[in-house]
């Protein structure tokens, strides 16, 4: 059974790949947003989450395949009932520069409607991002969130029972 550092339990876990096309980061969307809608999440973290993941899903698109076709994965996986892992990663031209990529407004296309926040975004949102990107072979972006934490602080409770209404 597989098990994080802290020896939670994988709980559940989903993975889909679908072409990498500006119609399917929709898609992306709605199936993080639906593997994680049982779990007592408030609703500032299912966007955080949902707009992370499309961040991340519209990066591989637009800069990982640019003017090419490409598949893009993502994996979502639930350990324990608060520790939520998403991966997404595809196969495109990759990254020279991870750290610079991380940096606001630094953007590849400066002529485009882009202004260089996905990766700002999704470390604002999530616990942690990591990037593993080697140039010529493609890009993978993990994304962990401790889910309930907004649901901890409003009920005035250090720990929150998971899945009861």
């Amino acid at each position: 059974m597989k098990t994080t550092k802290a020896g939670k339990a994988l709980a559940n876990e989903m993975k889909i790949k679908f072409l990498g096309v500006s119609e399917n980061e929709r898609l992306a969307r709605i199936c993080v947003a639906g593997f994680i809608m049982d779990l007592r999440v408030s609703a500032q973290e299912l966007a955080d989450v949902k707009t992370s993941v499309s961040e991340a899903v519209t990066n591989s698109i637009v800069h990982g395949y640019k003017n090419r076709r490409g598949y893009v994965t993502l994996c979502a996986k639930l350990f324990g009932t608060d520790e939520l892992y998403i991966s997404v990663s595809d196969d495109g031209c990759g990254i020279e520069d991870v750290e610079k990529a991380r940096q606001p407004l630094f953007t590849t296309d400066p002529g485009s409607e882009r202004c260089g926040m996905g990766f700002p975004i999704m470390e604002s949102f999530m616990d942690k991002v990591k990037i593993y990107s080697r140039p010529g072979k493609g890009t993978k972006v993990i994304m962990i969130k401790k889910l309930g934490c907004d649901l901890a602080v409003k009920d005035g409770s250090a720990a929150v029972k998971r899945g009861k209404k």
